[in-house]
């Protein structure tokens, strides 16, 4: 069971930040022989940069929007994100040709797409949820008295709490 902490809190992070989104649109629901191996390559990747504590990767989070999943990710580098992608002993880089050539054969049956920001400010309020987002994938931290607008939260040097 996933603890619910009840009190005000925030997350706490010092460092590089940089959010990741990365996602598939299904455009042929009906070919699932087009679009599954699309999917189910993104768990594999995953699993490998949540068990290499070096990858960068800070945490992650699996949504579902329109057409496909989305993975919201947290790193704490671009250039090890980048890395990552270029890296053609991982598991990223065989997936990414395999996706090219099932899209050549059947152009516009699954699409990909990602977007990178990296932060350099964050703010966040977590009242009454389990970890997640940010809080998740950093340090969760009361939230203190002089931090309980979201504007000082935001405005504040750093993220952590004083």
């Amino acid at each position: 069971m996933t603890t619910i902490e009840p009190a005000r809190s925030t997350h706490h992070y010092d460092g590089e930040l940089v959010v990741f989104l990365i996602g598939m649109t299904i455009n042929r629901p009906w070919r699932p022989d087009l679009w599954l191996p699309t999917l189910v390559a993104m768990p594999r990747m995953l699993r490998e940069l949540s068990e290499d504590p070096d990858s960068g990767l800070l945490g992650y989070r699996l949504t579902f929007e329109g057409r496909g999943p989305t993975v919201i990710q947290y790193w704490n580098s671009v250039d090890k994100l980048y890395a990552y992608a270029s890296d053609s002993q991982a598991k990223h880089r065989p997936a990414w040709a395999a996706f090219n050539r099932r899209a050549r054969k059947a152009p516009g049956a699954v699409g990909v797409w990602h977007e990178t920001y990296p932060v350099d400010r964050a703010e966040s309020i977590y009242v009454g949820t389990p970890a997640m987002g940010l809080a998740r994938a950093t340090t969760r931290v009361p939230v203190a008295r002089k931090f309980s607008a979201a504007r000082d939260r935001l405005l504040r040097s750093g993220t952590h709490e004083d």
